[in-house]
């Protein structure tokens, strides 16, 4: 199975526009532009692809690409720099879930409880970049240093039903699927 499923860095442009939104937290919010992608570029060239901790781990560490610091109640979208490309034909699914420790210990939890990543996404217009909006749900400041597993990303094999028709096709990036 490890033959069909492979991890990808976007590309730096898409890395660097969807780091944009997130400047207070790459860097100070007064930095120039030349600054700022300056940052961004060393930031991207030190993305990991996710990898597991031990032979018998089953989630793949997705790491931060920059520090964080969060108040509770306070969120933030993080570009993870990576995508995930999974052949369509074997019904797999990536599923990314908080790091345990982090969840448990800090309510430092993705937004949207589980995130669900499907094969058809590698080949959406923001390059099936994989975004990760995270809270601080724990009721005191949160710090998570740059390069730290946040996330863990579980692969598994899904089902259709007998009578499944679907035969459109994704385009865009989160929520766009329910859109007409």
């Amino acid at each position: 199975m490890s033959n069909i499923i492979k991890f990808h860095k976007v590309s730096f442009e898409q890395f660097y526009k969807d780091c944009l939104p997130q400047k207070r937290f790459v860097l100070t919010e007064d930095s120039s532009d030349e600054v700022f992608k300056l940052y961004v570029r060393k930031l991207y060239d030190n993305i990991k692809l996710p990898q597991r901790g031990t032979k018998r781990s089953a989630g793949y560490d997705i790491m931060l690409p920059f520090s964080v610091t969060l108040e509770p109640g306070e969120s933030v979208l993080i570009p993870t720099g990576i995508r995930c490309e999974m052949t369509e034909q074997f019904n797999i699914v990536l599923m990314i879930f908080p790091r345990s420790g982090l969840g448990t210990k800090f309510r430092f939890v993705p937004c949207n409880l589980t995130g669900i990543i499907d094969a058809d996404y590698f080949n959406a217009k923001n390059e099936g970049h994989i975004m990760m909006k995270m809270v601080n749900d724990g009721d005191s400041t949160f710090f998570l240093a740059s390069g730290s597993a946040f996330c863990q990303g579980v692969f598994l094999n899904y089902n259709t039903t007998y009578d499944d028709s679907v035969e459109s096709e994704r385009e865009g990036g989160f929520g766009s699927t329910d859109k007409e």
